[in-house]
């Protein structure tokens, strides 16, 4: 009797050729699944393709939900961006879906767990670390690493296997999408100087071509989580479908990217992610209004660090827990409503407001009503200042060199009024 491969299956190039190249290389038995995360497909059809190319058995599984609520929403409230730019679409679902392929491999009784990543790209560890860890003693292969083929060689392949891909060597994208975003790259992408050509966007409209008018909308959150569109309250996952929509129509949430993959390159990442970038946004305005300045600058510092944990695959390590856990505690008060404008391109935050909020009008106002005590400012600079005033006496004041010696500018001066005169 063969052994079982269990094939993580998105019915793209790759993956539909590694099912014939597995049964000629492993002589395994395949068992391709494929784990909808927002990918707006036929799930039916791609189910149908597996089966023809010859796997044994075809799964689908609808991880939507679990996806956005246990991946999305708790990035969300980390304010987990890779580089300041990506919000990390790809790499958040890499660790689910190993949790589902290592739960099936174990049902199945299968000895392999298959992926469709090259040796040059992220998902390889990230997929590869959370196997391992959820379940060691299953081996892992991957074909796309192993066979040493280009993909234009990968599309022969699959020609002469008879296997239709929505790939050609005229347009070499290579896609991946869920509900927090779209990953575009390869073809005229791969070089950085190229703009993206508009056939590469499936997602947004170009600014010129975004509506003339601008689009406002409201979205409510609740201890950091988006829970209302317009004052209408919507599940997670119809939420992100709906704004991925308005956004995208106003041409928001481009991103063109060179980043610094996990293992040692850089690559030009093109991304489409219109929910992600206005989220995010939204998120981090009104945070601005519910956290204190010391809760803010310490949680940059925590996003930073689940970003790259995310980025790099550690999802289940004990480090993730301990940061999930502090970013869940700083979201207790961040409920409010957030106003977005929408126009050609670009969103910006126009309004916030909260329950919570520690803005105080009384202290920020100049006109009638201001309760700040002016008065006590001279007591505040005075204190505040006191060690930089003891330093430059001690220190600085009388100093020949350096970047902060008094002398020299006192001697640029003069010769500056010699030469005005």
């Amino acid at each position: 009797m063969a052994k079982k491969v269990v094939l993580a299956y998105s019915g793209g190039l790759d993956t539909s050729a590694a099912i014939p190249w597995l049964k000629e290389k492993y002589k395994v038995d395949v068992i391709a699944v494929t784990i909808d995360v927002g990918n707006e497909r036929d799930f039916t059809a791609i189910k149908q393709k597996a089966l023809k190319v010859g796997a044994v058995k075809a799964v689908v599984i609808d991880a939507k939900k679990a996806f956005v609520d246990h991946f999305i929403f708790p990035a969300l409230q980390a304010d987990a961006v890779y580089e300041g730019v990506y919000p990390l679409a790809t790499a958040l679902s890499r660790p689910l879906m190993a949790k589902l392929l290592a739960d099936i491999a174990l049902e199945e009784g299968a000895s392999f767990i298959a992926h469709g990543c090259t040796g040059k790209g992220n998902d390889q560890v990230r997929f590869e670390v959370s196997i391992n860890a959820l379940a060691p003693d299953i081996k892992i292969i991957a074909p796309a690493r192993e066979w040493g083929m280009t993909r234009q060689e990968t599309i022969k392949y699959a020609g002469r296997h008879n296997i239709p891909v929505p790939v050609t060597v005229a347009s070499p994208y290579s896609v991946d999408e869920n509900l927090w975003g779209k990953s575009i790259e390869c073809g005229v992408l791969e070089n950085p100087w190229a703009e993206p050509p508009e056939d590469a966007y499936s997602w947004t409209k170009s600014a010129a071509k975004a509506p003339a008018k601008p689009a406002y909308i409201e979205i409510g959150f609740t201890a950091g989580v988006p829970v209302s569109l317009d004052g209408q309250k919507l599940d997670g996952v119809s939420l992100l479908q709906r704004l991925n929509e308005l956004a995208g129509e106003h041409g928001v949430g481009r991103i063109d990217h060179v980043e610094n993959r996990l293992v040692g390159i850089k690559s030009r990442e093109i991304y489409e992610a219109p929910a992600a970038v206005v989220l995010l946004q939204a998120h981090q305005a009104l945070e601005a209004m519910t956290l204190a300045k010391d809760q803010l600058r310490f949680k940059q510092k925590v996003a930073m660090e689940y970003a790259d944990l995310i980025y790099n695959g550690l999802w289940f390590t004990s480090l993730h827990q301990d940061l999930a856990a502090y970013v869940k505690s700083t979201q207790r008060f961040v409920t409010g409503v957030v106003r977005i404008k929408l126009f050609k391109g670009s969103s910006s935050v126009v309004g916030r407001k909260s329950p919570y909020s520690l803005y105080n009008l009384g202290l920020a106002t100049y006109d009638k009503g201001d309760k700040f005590d002016q008065s006590a400012a001279v007591g505040f600079i005075r204190i505040w200042g006191l060690p930089v005033r003891n330093q430059a006496q001690v220190q600085l004041l009388g100093q020949e060199e350096g970047l902060l010696s008094l002398s020299k500018l006192k001697a640029k001066s003069k010769g500056k009024r010699k030469a005005d005169k």
